[in-house]
């Protein structure tokens, strides 16, 4: 058994097939399933069952899966602590975000990141946040932000920034002439939201159950940006994330609905292995995210409160 092999296995184990392993690799499918019959060979016992359509862990490949998981962050630490040795002059560091944080937070943190460190390679990952878990708890990632987090043993999470969902219309929509507009009210309009099995629409609508309201959306759409175009256009209004919409609330090509009993808050986590110290790389990083201002409240208008 060697450290290729584990990488194999465990891009197998995270894809559920072959094709899709071969893939994230970037080497033949042949190549992993060689490297995944070696494997089995030297351990003796088979570690996935072959199914018409991927593969099913057995019972062994479950417990290779928690080994594979420690030896791989060793060997990322061991590669960490090394490049340490030479600070922030060489290096890289790989983070991984769901898709409201790395879409409209984390590109500007990068760009102000390689400004300061122009010689270390930055990578960036956007998933869903059980994706992103996943890749940092099996070292893949150095750092992981996501709006939510499953519960694990082996992650440190800090909460590190907060953001809320709010409601946009189109400039000139009557409901923005209205302080005493409520979430009940929704219901009578015309409301997009994103698709279903959306992390954001899931969070919108716990939200709105806990006040006894149903909304049935009146579009649904794959993207936030497919939302605030469709918006813009006169389509409806849209439940966001401020993160997403903070430029377009800010040059008045949207503006958002004061709903006075609809306040959707959720936390932005920081996500990384326990028994993984910091390098200087990860250090600045978290450092330069610790900076970054909460999104603020704004009045209908656009102005801040």
């Amino acid at each position: 058994m060697n450290l290729n092999q584990l990488r194999v296995f465990t891009a197998v184990y995270r894809e559920g097939s072959l094709t899709r392993a071969a893939q994230t690799l970037e080497i033949s499918q042949p190549a992993v399933s060689k490297q995944l019959s070696d494997l089995e060979a030297d351990l003796g016992a088979p570690l996935f069952d072959r199914l018409p359509r991927g593969v099913r862990v057995t019972q062994a490949g479950e417990v290779l899966q928690e080994h594979a998981q420690r030896i791989l962050a060793s060997e990322r630490a061991a590669e960490a602590q090394i490049a340490e040795l030479s600070g922030l002059g060489r290096g890289e560091l790989s983070v991984g975000a769901s898709t409201t944080i790395g879409s409209y937070l984390i590109p500007s943190l990068f760009g102000a990141f390689k400004r300061a460190h122009p010689a270390l390679a930055l990578s960036l990952e956007i998933a869903n946040t059980a994706v992103i878990q996943a890749a940092v708890l099996d070292g893949r990632l150095d750092l992981g932000l996501t709006e939510g987090f499953v519960s694990s043993d082996a992650l440190d999470v800090e909460v590190v920034a907060s953001d809320e969902m709010v409601v946009i219309a189109a400039p000139g929509h009557p409901l923005l002439a209205r302080t005493d507009v409520t979430a009940r009210e929704l219901t009578s309009q015309a409301v997009m939201m994103r698709e279903r099995g959306s992390g954001t629409r899931d969070v919108i609508e716990a939200a709105l159950r806990r006040r006894s309201i149903e909304l049935e959306p009146s579009l649904s759409l794959g993207s936030t940006e497919a939302l605030k175009n469709a918006v813009a256009s006169g389509l409806g209004l849209a439940i966001v994330s401020r993160l997403s919409v903070q430029l377009e609330l800010a040059v008045g090509r949207l503006s958002e609905v004061a709903v006075t009993d609809l306040q959707i808050h959720r936390s932005l986590h920081l996500l990384r292995l326990r028994h993984k110290g910091l390098n200087p790389a990860m250090a600045a990083f978290v450092e330069l995210l610790r900076e970054v201002p909460t999104p603020t409240p704004t009045t209908p208008d656009g102005r801040g409160i």
